[in-house]
């Protein structure tokens, strides 16, 4: 009889990025090296896609396309990945996950990082107005925007912008993952997306966090592999200059802060991208149809504190 051998010792690192907090776990030695190695490595490409993704740098590759004059602008094959990624997540959502709303959040309030405290989500919930779903804009304007990979160009009308927002937080944890996953085990989460996975498919416990009470947790699911995302109004809201109430997910139909009777949705899928597209859209659409995006398993949680969750297939 062989004896079965321990599990190798799991490398964790902990680090501000994309405006919050990144961890990456890795456990045992693959093609990324050591687990050491491994993490000190994905957590160099992380930074790096933060410094080119980011819509608040002005020398950021995003923001030199988005003000870019010329209709076909040469690009990255990172940069074309994502392109792809949000014009998937829009086909697959409908319109409600819209990438080319930029001057709307920036005219929301969401113009700079965001530095302050939230609105604690009783205030919130109590100055919020009428709830309504959200629904896709009519004009539908990311129809407008193409990819060549193979030219290495985006296309799209000069003056459109495009806004990075959770997808690209999602795609760096599908882009990671392939080579990640030949190690014993790895996550990484990014400002509240996980992507997960690993050779010994070791579970892990995944807690879904309850917007109402710090530190307390609404659910957990066990997962070995795959992706899960949290959208929610509960981190980034405020009160504006007009003393109205605002946050960072929009109705694409109007521009405006969505307000649905919702405050946080946390979807299951297989990769982190469609992840971050199934808990938006679920959150946009409001408590009636939300677990109709949810059919990998996920929680949604009201405005009044309650929540649902949905297991994959139910």
């Amino acid at each position: 009889m062989t004896a079965l051998a321990p599990p190798a010792p799991e490398t964790i690192e902990s680090f501000p990025c994309f405006g919050s907090r990144c961890t990456v776990l890795v456990q045992g030695q693959g093609p990324a090296g050591t687990a050491p190695k491994a993490t000190a490595r994905v957590k160099r490409r992380l930074l790096d896609w933060h410094a080119q993704f980011s819509r608040f740098q002005a020398a950021s590759e995003l923001c030199r396309l988005n003000r870019d004059p010329r209709s076909c602008v040469p690009v990255s094959a990172m940069m074309t990945r994502f392109v792809e990624a949000a014009l998937g997540a829009a086909r697959l959502t409908g319109g409600l996950v819209d990438p080319t709303l930029v001057r709307e959040v920036e005219q929301a309030g969401y113009a700079e990082p965001f530095a302050g405290a939230s609105v604690s989500l009783p205030v919130f919930v109590a100055s919020a107005p009428e709830r309504r779903p959200a629904e896709p804009h009519p004009a539908a304007r990311w129809r407008e925007v193409s990819v060549d990979r193979r030219a290495g160009t985006i296309t799209r009308p000069p003056g459109l912008q495009l806004d990075s927002g959770g997808i690209a937080k999602g795609l760096f944890g599908d882009v990671l993952a392939p080579v990640l996953s030949l190690h014993e085990s790895f996550a990484i989460e990014a400002a509240g997306d996980l992507r997960l996975g690993g050779a010994a498919q070791r579970t892990r416990a995944v807690h879904v966090a309850d917007p109402f009470h710090a530190d307390a947790t609404l659910h957990t699911f066990e997962m070995a592999s795959g992706a899960a995302a949290t959208s929610g109004t509960s981190r980034r809201s405020w009160i504006g200059p007009d003393g109205q109430l605002g946050h960072h997910l929009l109705d694409p139909s109007t521009g405006r802060p969505a307000f649905t009777g919702l405050v946080q949705v946390t979807a299951l899928a297989p990769t982190g991208v469609e992840a971050e597209a199934l808990a938006k859209a679920a959150l946009l659409t409001g408590p009636t149809r939300a677990g109709d995006w949810l059919p990998h398993g996920g929680v949604i949680v009201h405005e009044d504190g309650s929540h649902d969750v949905f297991e994959a297939g139910q």
